[in-house]
């Protein structure tokens, strides 16, 4: 096959090739390159790619995008109806997303960020000891990262549940299904958003969702921006109704200097880097799947267009 690596975005795209040669020495890896398409490729793999790889490129079969979501590739006008789109399930995302979401949630409920506001002080000053019961966390997106992040907060002990569109079991968490809404932001307190970006997910973090959660609520978004609305989600910081958030995606990336964000100490922001797509482990999953569909056996990960993931 002939297999092509192609991004906007990423630095190095021959550090990819080279792992994925490697890893697929039977095949033919390159990159592709916009001045001089070949129009052989059978299989792309992609971070944000040039909208000419699909005109130039009328043999892809298979599309294989470095991260779990595919809002951007979706909304390439271009995209070939036929082709099929896979997402990946984890590449060592999962992991990191889960200590990312255990960070945050262990500064809030340990106050550990009132300790360091202590120390710049230099008083000695024993808070109250944590009451797991009191910090109930609640995912919302049951797939491969929000499971992992379900079961990393469940294994020290803080109540954990997740809402989905299926209400799936996850291991050590409560599950809601897509109509238990209400009911699942009734119970949570600490708010985790690993849902797909979608028609029906965008602008999902309201005032609607926020007035529904229980007091004193911490926001931790490591999904899209597009699922969050801003001014929503400041005006319940200035009433007092959430009490914090940690951001690390937002509409516009890069976040504008300008952006209130950076400035507000009740909002941690950083630049999109929750859970990245590790290379050896990325590369390790799409050759797996590549051998699998040359020996015609169907792959998971496959992209649902009608659900948008």
């Amino acid at each position: 096959m002939d297999i092509v690596f192609a991004s906007r975005h990423e630095s190095n795209p021959q550090e990819w090739v080279a792992a994925l040669q490697r890893a697929l020495p039977e095949h033919r890896v390159r990159v592709w390159d916009t001045l001089q398409p070949q129009g052989q490729a059978d299989i792309a793999v992609v971070w944000a790619p040039p909208p000419e790889l699909f005109s130039h490129e009328s043999r892809l079969t298979h599309l294989f995008n470095l991260g779990a979501g595919v809002d951007a590739l979706l909304q390439i006008p271009d995209l070939p109806d036929g082709l099929t789109l896979v997402r990946m399930e984890d590449g060592g995302m999962a992991v990191q997303m889960a200590e990312y979401v255990l960070h945050y949630l262990i500064r809030e409920s340990r106050d550990l960020g009132r300790y360091a506001d202590l120390q710049a002080q230099a008083r000695w000053q024993p808070l109250a000891d944590i009451d797991r019961d009191a910090w109930t966390v609640g995912v919302m997106g049951g797939g491969v990262m929000g499971a992992r992040v379900a079961q990393a907060c469940a294994a020290l002990d803080y109540p954990v549940a997740v809402w989905s569109r299926s209400g799936r079991p996850v291991a050590g968490a409560q599950s809601y299904r897509q109509d238990q809404l209400a009911d699942f932001l009734a119970r949570t307190r600490v708010l985790v958003n690993a849902l797909p970006l979608t028609a029906d997910t965008r602008g999902i973090l309201s005032r609607a969702v926020f007035d529904q959660l229980r007091p004193d609520a911490y926001l931790i978004n490591i999904a899209r921006g597009d699922h969050l609305v801003e001014a929503d989600l400041l005006a319940c910081l200035d009433s007092g109704r959430v009490r914090g958030a940690a951001l690390d995606v937002f509409s516009c990336e890069p976040l504008p200097p300008e952006h209130r964000f950076w400035s507000d100490r009740r909002i941690q922001v950083t630049p999109h880097v929750a859970g990245a797509s590790l290379v050896s482990l990325t590369v390790q999953q799409i050759a797996g799947k590549v051998r699998t569909l040359v020996r015609g056996e169907p792959i998971t990960g496959i992209v649902d267009r009608a659900r948008q993931y």
